[in-house]
């Protein structure tokens, strides 16, 4: 069992990252009353000066709905652990790095869990996510290295 971590806030997306990220995440938060948060970032729309935001509901919906369903695998999986630690779920907008941390500092996050696996290229075009949280986060950070799959 790890420090146990009282808050423990996993940054979860659509790729198989964030089954890492649950994963060290559930191994670090208290077992009997800690609290892991699933946190999930939509990026605000990218709108072109000419042409009205699009409509960014669907896009709500359909992310609140899969972080739903994923708080609720981890659940079970706490559960059948034995852990009572409490699972919640909150969807934020913006810029990820940023987001993530100030959602830490108003939430007192303990810890924060995410992934670090974006290309050199990605990186570049990108940045880095896994970099700014590091530097930034007002709490703990651990960053999980998935493992690479044949192909990768």
């Amino acid at each position: 069992m790890g420090p146990g971590y009282r808050h423990v806030a996993c940054c979860v997306e659509g790729s198989s990252a964030s089954d890492a990220v649950i994963e060290a995440g559930t191994r670090l938060v208290e077992a009997r009353e800690g609290t892991l948060t699933l946190l999930h970032v939509v990026p605000p729309p990218v709108a072109v000066l000419a042409l009205p935001a699009p409509d960014m509901s669907a896009v709500y919906a359909d992310a609140e709905a899969w972080l739903a369903e994923r708080a609720e695998q981890v659940r079970a999986t706490l559960t059948a652990a034995g852990s009572e630690a409490g699972v919640q779920t909150a969807l934020l907008e913006g810029h990820a790095g940023i987001a993530v941390c100030e959602w830490a500092a108003h939430h007192q996050a303990d810890l924060i869990v995410a992934a670090s696996h974006r290309g050199l290229f990605d990186r570049a075009l990108l940045g880095s996510f896994a970099g700014y949280v590091a530097y930034h986060a007002p709490c703990a950070v651990h960053l999980v290295r998935p493992a690479v799959t044949a192909g990768t």
